[in-house]
């Protein structure tokens, strides 16, 4: 009797573990599947942010360009004589102001 017990608890512990196995094989797909989609919407995110920096990095470039362009000292100059009515300081124009006595 108790050879056929153990023979029985043996079998039962067979078929549990094959169905554990027989369960653990979906899950495992499931996962990988999970996975799979995580890291395909990760690429995709990746490819689009490489993008808007390209974007980004031209649009700097052009506003770079821009600044260059806009600080000319000839530029300046021109836009203070022509549009704003000034000229270029005489030496006797030029006032010295000196400051005597301590900070406080």
């Amino acid at each position: 009797m108790r050879g056929i017990a153990r023979l029985k608890i043996k079998e039962a512990f067979k078929i549990a573990g094959l169905c554990l196995i027989a369960l653990a094989i979906p899950v495992m797909l499931g996962l990988y599947a999970f996975q799979a989609k995580k890291y395909s919407d990760l690429t995709k995110e990746v490819i689009e942010l490489e993008s808007k920096q390209e974007k980004l990095i031209e649009e700097n470039k052009k506003l770079v360009g821009e600044i260059s362009l806009l600080s000319n000292a000839e530029r300046i100059e021109q836009i203070a004589t022509e549009e704003l009515g000034m000229h270029k300081a005489e030496s006797d124009d030029i006032i010295r102001v000196e400051m005597t006595g301590e900070k406080k």
